[in-house]
């Protein structure tokens, strides 16, 4: 069987993605009040970066690296940019390619926004999959202007616009999902869970008092031209994500592409980071460790290892990695599922307890390029296995 069919059974497999990353005073994902987002877990405070933001931040990095073309958009604007497209490959106005537009989309049953160039919600489709709805139109498009809204509207129902939307799917879309609650024949269940981020300790919210000065400002008045305040903490972070490669298989429909996938999705999970106030903090940092578990069991979020806060008040990023590598150590000697495969990237090379600690858990330390070889190595293999 070729490589990149999906025809054979492919057996559950879960990749756990584990990262423990220290972030300086920053407020990365701010809540109603502006300051940022916390949750009480084992009973006390701690920093909270909401699955959200982090897989937004995911998927921008995505954009950073792979053609915008092969990736998709979330907006309300899809019978607008339908109708840019429209505009774009044929000779018809705007407005004659706004009708189009929305005739080929109306079979959906999109609910309607305000502007007629909007839906009611937010819907996340590959730019691809667009480009070959507007194909559709394009191709007849004098032909379909010429007619009357009854007679556009039999003729564009019989357009193959659900399926141009319901395969094909980018990446991001494959591994995030999309939900359309009135419409369950565009729903793509996620291949990826994605976590809430949240410290390993307690944290307490802090506040910045800032000023700003007026430059212009006459020497006989004195102040400040505006004073504020922002909220901020510093936390060591626990993330946690896991994509379910069979699932991703079936939203791609091709071994190689899901393969990539994992792996597009590793490398961005790991550097992303989120923007809120970025330029106030200057917060971008890399983990410290990046731990990646195979299973076919379940997904098994470590979280547990920091239900008792790490106290220390120096060396929480060290404490945290011994508790995690002790938790997935006794999770598996208590469950007695072994993982398929496991792979981890860290730094605390110069501390031996920790670097024993890690690798008794999950392996001997590699480069993170090495990591994600290895990764697209085993899955490599164990799909091809599958096939065979």
């Amino acid at each position: 069987m070729a490589a990149n069919s999906t025809n054979a059974q492919v057996p559950r497999a879960y990749i756990d993605f584990h990262v423990l990353q220290t972030v300086p005073p920053a407020n990365l994902n701010r809540d109603d009040q502006g300051n940022p987002k916390e949750a009480y877990f084992g009973g006390v405070r701690r920093s909270r970066v909401s699955s959200q933001a982090w897989k937004r931040a995911t998927r921008t990095h995505f954009a950073e690296r792979l053609p915008e073309q092969n990736l998709a958009t979330r907006t309300r604007r899809i019978v607008g940019a339908l109708a840019d497209r429209v505009e774009k490959e044929t000779s018809l106005d705007r407005e004659q390619a706004l009708r189009l537009a929305a005739a080929a989309l109306a079979p959906l049953g999109l609910s309607a926004g305000k502007k007629k160039d909007e839906s009611a919600y937010l819907l996340f489709y590959g730019r691809r999959q667009l480009d070959a709805v507007a194909s559709l139109v394009s191709e007849q498009a004098e032909e379909l202007a010429a007619l009357d809204d009854t007679e556009l509207a039999a003729r564009t129902e019989e357009l193959p616009v659900r399926e141009r939307l319901s395969s094909g799917h980018p990446i991001d879309v494959a591994l995030f999902g999309r939900m359309v609650a009135d419409i369950p024949g565009l729903k793509v269940d996620a291949a990826a869970q994605v976590a809430h981020a949240l410290s390993t300790h307690a944290v307490e919210l802090e506040f910045d008092y800032f000023t700003a000065v007026d430059d212009e400002q006459p020497d006989d008045e004195t102040g400040a031209g505006m004073i504020g305040t922002i909220g901020f903490n510093s936390a060591t972070l626990y993330r946690y994500a896991s994509v379910g490669l069979h699932q991703l298989l079936d939203n791609l429909g091709d071994t190689e592409a899901a393969v990539a996938a994992v792996g597009e999705f590793a490398n961005s999970f790991a550097r992303s980071m989120p923007t809120g106030y970025e330029n106030a903090f200057a917060h971008r940092t890399l983990p410290s460790l990046v731990a990646v578990v195979v299973r076919h069991d379940q997904p098994v979020n470590l979280v547990s290892a920091f239900e008792q806060p790490v106290t220390n008040t120096s060396g929480i990023a060290a404490s945290s990695a011994r508790r995690l590598a002790r938790e997935h150590s006794q999770a598996v000697a208590n469950w007695g599922d072994a993982p398929a495969f496991a792979v981890v990237s860290h730094t605390f090379t110069d501390d031996p307890d920790t670097g024993k600690a890690v690798q008794d858990a999950f392996g001997a330390g590699v480069p993170f390029p090495e990591l994600l070889g290895g990764l697209r190595t085993h899955l490599t293999d164990t799909l091809k296995g599958a096939a065979q």
